[in-house]
């Protein structure tokens, strides 16, 4: 991200404090008996900026570590590590492609009261080494020294070369689109 604006103040965000999940669907003859995994995004680094009051020329650059993904429903320690195994070496082949990168190329700002926001982010998302366009709408409540964003978005796995994951011979798989959604929080630099 580049060096802050005049006027603009930078956010860092908390990973410790903000969710992020992707939430899978299963399809399928077998359908049924599969599983819809969520999946928590735990280490994730990222900066927010704008201008105090207005939110122009606000901007987000978000970075995830690909194999820091951990399936949070209730299932065995066994379907746990396995789910896991198959999104980090089959589905995200985190060896070759450790990190997931979004930033903005653009925004637009719509105040809905004061100190909230409705951000439109358009920007480019990487993902398993293919970048593409994404366009977010976030949730923001700004102040001096913290900020919160949240919403939702979806993409389609075959946008970025990811290989549907599939059991009992195919008659479970996953859908092709993946369910993001966030709950950023961070806090003002300097």
């Amino acid at each position: 991200m580049a060096e802050a604006k005049e006027g603009s103040i930078r956010y860092k965000l908390d990973s410790s404090k903000s969710r992020f999940v992707v939430k899978a669907f299963a399809t399928g003859l077998l359908s049924s008996l599969g599983h819809n995994p969520t999946i928590a995004i735990r280490t994730f680094t990222g900066e927010a900026q704008f201008s105090p009051g207005t939110l122009t020329g606000a901007s987000l650059r978000v970075t995830a570590q690909a194999d820091s993904m951990q399936v949070t429903d209730d299932v065995s320690d066994k379907d746990r590590r396995e789910i896991e195994r198959q999104i980090q070496e089959d589905v995200l082949e985190t060896s070759r492609y450790p990190q997931i990168t979004f930033e903005t190329t653009e925004s637009s700002v719509e105040k809905v009261f004061e100190g909230q926001y409705r951000a439109k982010l358009s920007g480019k998302l990487n993902l398993h080494g293919v970048t593409r366009d994404l366009t977010i709408i976030a949730q923001v409540k700004a102040g001096e020294d913290t900020m919160r964003a949240n919403g939702e978005f979806s993409i389609s796995q075959k946008d970025y070369g990811i290989k549907q994951v599939t059991a009992l011979g195919g008659s479970i798989k996953l859908k092709d689109e993946l369910k993001f959604s966030f709950d950023l929080v961070g806090h003002r630099e300097g």
